[in-house]
């Protein structure tokens, strides 16, 4: 394991999030999300060693997936918005599981939120059973409520 990742893993694991029950002050987030952008599925995930979490989920029954098959692990790897138009067409992703699935992921866009540390421990992504593609007015709207579900992250510290 990298250094910057034990580091990161460790900046996650304080803030005492990982398998905790869900709680309103994330998932009012979640829900404005779906509101705003009329998408399927939001989720506020944490990403650890082996696994993307969900401390907030709207249009999941997961609670969970593994790491390797995770979107957002690629989107905590860089800084702004991680969109996919269509993850069927992207090689990167068109064999995992959750794109492949009947109603599988098309569209995703994920936020990745980060520690005071500044380490990057998840995101807040948006996910659709069709292709999309934000407009300057919605990833800004992506932004903002990564930003709160980011305050919120770093309040549990």
């Amino acid at each position: 394991m990298v250094k910057g990742e034990q580091e990161r893993l460790r900046s996650l694991r304080q803030l005492a999030l990982l398998d905790t029950p869900p709680e309103e002050r994330f998932d009012r987030i979640v829900r404005r999300a779906i509101q705003f952008f009329g998408v399927e599925t939001a989720l506020i995930t944490l990403v650890d060693e082996n696994r993307q979490w969900f401390k907030s989920r709207q249009g999941m029954a997961l609670t969970q997936t593994c790491r390797q098959e995770s979107l957002c692990a690629h989107a905590i790897q860089q800084e702004g918005i991680f969109e996919i138009e269509d993850a069927r067409l992207d090689d990167r992703f068109k064999d995992f599981v959750l794109v492949t699935a009947h109603r599988g992921i098309r569209f995703y866009a994920g936020m990745p939120m980060t520690t005071v540390d500044g380490f990057r421990v998840g995101t807040l992504c948006i996910i659709d059973s069709v292709p999309r593609r934000l407009n300057e007015q919605q990833r800004q709207v992506l932004k903002d409520l990564a930003a709160c579900a980011e305050d919120e992250i770093n309040r549990s510290r």
